[in-house]
């Protein structure tokens, strides 16, 4: 039985369909922003990789909470960079792997990383006074009436407040030298008693020059000493076009995939069109505001999360055709088939996300991205294929478009 044009449930169609594909324009528009859009790993944004080992000296020992401890302390430094989104992770029993994506400055990077930072005050006598564990608070300060370079100042904790108010008052007149990683890096002349914790580190410096000391001060020493291993610079230009490369193919498997749906389906094959454009809409915006990171590995899962979203159509569309042969009405065969094709794809489709929840936990680096994308994507698609496409399709039938079984790819 053929159903009644009806303009204005077609015009709801239209509308509808009209603001799916507005949404995955400006969804679009905005994930290929690289300032404001998605976030992107090293390998598309470029940036630096750098391997340490850790080294045991004296006796420091290298085990499980001395490299959690380094890797906390190269994170403050890392932070006080300004990375987005950095990657500092173990790798095996003593190597820590660092990822910075996006970075202004390599070399400054590197210097911050692996510098121990060993901070120590050190009487005429030889006499250790107190060290960086002593410190609250160090930052880089400019006084042009007092000095034309501008200096550390450092304020110590109670303990260290003491020590060094008792070596003022004992080495009066005399220097005190300042040491960084074994280096005098300032020997000034005591001239007063300092009795409230406060010290200065100056010097020949110049403002970023104290203010990366008091970065690497604020941060605290290595627990231990790291040599690297091995570091490469990934350029920008590469990491672009290795993303506009994987766009493309993305692109070009999905209009395949979409003129495959219209050819086999017809009108059917459209609204999956338009179901999948809202999906990827979704997980565009998913991936701009969750704390993620886009990987070439992620674009791998969100390709292979696409394919499974048309896959899920698919199941829908078989199951309609399968009941409009056995002699079921256009209404009755939608209704029945998208009953009978939710079991078979919550059954995929949770398998697969147990199997993207594993690999996320156990996991790291770029793993970890493929199994985020990849959730994400399951779970967009699930929603479009299930809620999305049956509302389109209820539409379509109702405004009077599908009017028999060849609507939905059924041989008449």
């Amino acid at each position: 039985m053929k159903t009644t044009f009806k303009p204005g449930r077609f015009m709801i169609l239209v509308l509808l369909c009209a603001l799916i594909i507005l949404s995955g324009v400006h969804a679009f528009q905005n994930a290929a922003d690289r300032e404001e859009g998605i976030r992107r790993g090293l390998d598309i944004a470029g940036g630096l990789y750098v391997l340490m080992e850790a080294v045991e000296t004296g006796d420091q020992e290298v085990d499980d909470d001395a490299i959690e401890r380094a890797i906390a302390v190269i994170r403050n430094r890392v932070d006080e960079l300004g990375v987005a989104e950095p990657v500092i992770a173990p790798q095996g029993d003593d190597r820590i792997r660092i990822e910075l994506p996006d970075l202004d400055d390599v070399e400054q990077a590197r210097e911050i990383i692996g510098r121990t930072a060993m901070l120590a005050f050190v009487g005429p006598d030889g006499e250790e006074i107190v060290t960086g564990a002593h410190l609250e608070r160090a930052r880089a300060e400019r006084q042009p009436e007092r000095s034309p370079y501008p200096f550390v100042s450092l304020e110590f904790d109670s303990e260290g407040t003491s020590l060094f108010a008792e070596a003022t008052e004992k080495y009066f007149g005399e220097p005190i030298a300042i040491y960084l990683d074994d280096e005098v890096i300032s020997e000034p002349v005591v001239r007063a008693v300092i009795t409230e914790g406060h010290a200065t580190i100056e010097g020949n410096f110049d403002y970023e020059e104290a203010s990366e000391l008091a970065l690497l001060l604020r941060s605290g020493s290595l627990p231990v000493e790291l040599r690297e291993l091995e570091s490469r610079l990934v350029g920008p230009t590469l990491g672009q076009r290795t993303e506009e490369i994987a766009a493309l193919a993305a692109a070009v498997g999905l209009v395949l995939v979409l003129l495959f749906m219209i050819a086999y389906y017809r009108l059917a094959g459209i609204i999956a069109g338009m179901a999948l454009a809202f999906y990827l809409s979704m997980v565009l915006w998913a991936l701009n505001y969750l704390p993620t990171t886009l990987t070439l590995p992620g674009i791998a899962g969100l390709i292979l999360s696409i394919g499974m979203a048309v896959d899920a159509n698919v199941i829908i569309f078989e199951r309609i055709k399968d009941e409009l042969r056995s002699g079921r009405t256009i209404r009755s065969a939608m209704e029945s088939g998208f009953q009978r094709a939710f079991r078979a794809i919550i059954d995929a489709n949770v398998t697969t996300l147990i199997v993207t929840v594993v690999l996320f936990i156990l996991a790291s680096g770029p793993v970890r991205g493929f199994a985020v994308t990849l959730f994400i994507g399951i779970v967009c698609s699930m929603f479009t294929a299930i809620v999305l496409t049956r509302i389109l399709m209820r539409l379509a039938f109702k405004s009077g478009i599908i009017q028999s079984g060849a609507y939905v790819g059924v041989k008449i």
